[in-house]
């Protein structure tokens, strides 16, 4: 493999500085084969990389672009003397791969945390206006994506019902929330009403969907928050370990993943993931509950496993529910995250677990 392009003194990556030119061209080189061919992958297969990348990733977008310059297409494969880059491979030899743009990831997340962090501290009741915020954004994704298989959700009601639950979670509690939301689900059914029979069963449940997938969900967080004496610090307990979630399931299907969990519903995920994922949730929750919240370490263990599964099964929601619509993404609300509730899908199943465990282990 040429290191140089047409036309340079060194012939090729083995090879010394070539003497004269000579009277008559010389004869064209080989076509490239083994793992240098364009479009080959790191075993010299056609097909490539992507042939075989889904069971080794751990998240969601896990696909063909590589850590680090890995490898891309058309590029050397680790290894090779040509390639003077950084590889991170697996145990296993192969590379590792990562389908998002991983810097810019991590700095939308660093930048939606610290925006969270830095509102509720001084005045908590803040907060209520970060997750309506969320509100409107995730229904009107959500509105749109339901829409490329023709339902259609009841949007005033959703939004306007939506924002007082937010409200009422804060200021009155499970009791005011589970009232709220009752009567959005009412407004909700009865605005469908004036359009007739026809797809109203569809348009219905695709409304309710939304009301508990969404403001529901999200109301659960000011649940947390507006708990008396340390509700701060509870809603920061619940972000951290779920975060902690991806970020160990991610590194760990990444360089170790083989085994998928659930190839029909997100082929992307492996039990190696889910055991980093695991790990991580344990030790965050131990350090957070013990230093944050003043609580035993085994109620900090509890809420790490806790939370790892309700993480899980949230990711398995999102995606089950993109590929019933047809969709890679639900929206382009964050840079190198996609849509708003492709962000939060872990954090809206966590939201719930993380009040009841806290409520009943850590009083």
């Amino acid at each position: 493999m040429s290191l140089s392009e047409p036309g340079s003194e060194r012939r090729d990556d083995r090879g010394s500085a070539a003497g004269p030119p000579a009277a008559d061209p010389p004869p064209a080189p080989a076509p490239p084969t083994g793992p240098a061919a364009p479009g080959a992958g790191a075993s010299g297969d056609p097909a490539g990389p992507a042939a075989d990348a889904a069971p080794n990733g751990a998240l969601n977008g896990v696909a063909d672009a590589s850590l680090n310059g890995a490898h891309a297409p058309g590029a050397p494969a680790g290894g090779e003397p040509g390639d003077r880059r950084f590889v991170l491979t697996k145990p296993n030899g192969e590379p590792v791969r990562a389908g998002r743009n991983l810097p810019l990831a991590i700095a939308s997340g660093v930048a939606l945390g610290a925006l969270v962090f830095v509102s509720i501290y001084p005045f908590p009741a803040v907060f209520i206006a970060i997750t309506s915020a969320a509100v409107l954004l995730g229904l009107r994704e959500f509105k749109r994506a339901v829409a490329l298989r023709g339902a259609r959700v009841a949007l005033p009601p959703l939004l306007v019902g939506g924002i007082a639950m937010q409200a009422c979670a804060y200021l009155g509690g499970a009791p005011w929330l589970v009232g709220a939301t009752a009567l959005t689900g009412i407004v909700a059914l009865s605005w469908r009403l004036r359009d007739g029979a026809d797809g109203y069963v569809r348009d219905a449940g695709a409304s309710m969907f939304a009301l508990v997938y969404l403001p529901f969900l999200l109301g659960t967080w000011q649940l947390l928050i507006a708990t008396p004496g340390d509700g701060q610090e509870r809603l920061v307990a619940f972000i951290l370990v779920t975060i902690s979630s991806d970020i160990g399931g991610y590194f760990a299907g990444i360089t170790m993943g083989r085994h998928r969990m659930a190839p029909v519903i997100s082929p992307n995920k492996t039990w190696e993931g889910f055991g980093g994922s695991v790990l991580a949730c344990m030790i965050t929750g131990a350090v957070t509950v013990d230093l944050m919240l003043d609580g035993p370490i085994w109620a900090g263990l509890v809420l790490g496993v806790a939370v790892v599964l309700a993480a899980t099964v949230g990711d398995l929601i999102e995606s089950l529910t993109k590929r019933d619509l047809g969709l890679k993404d639900m929206g382009r609300f964050m840079p190198g995250h996609g849509g708003l509730l492709d962000r939060v899908d872990s954090l809206l199943i966590g939201g719930p677990v993380s009040w009841v465990v806290l409520t009943l282990l850590v009083p």
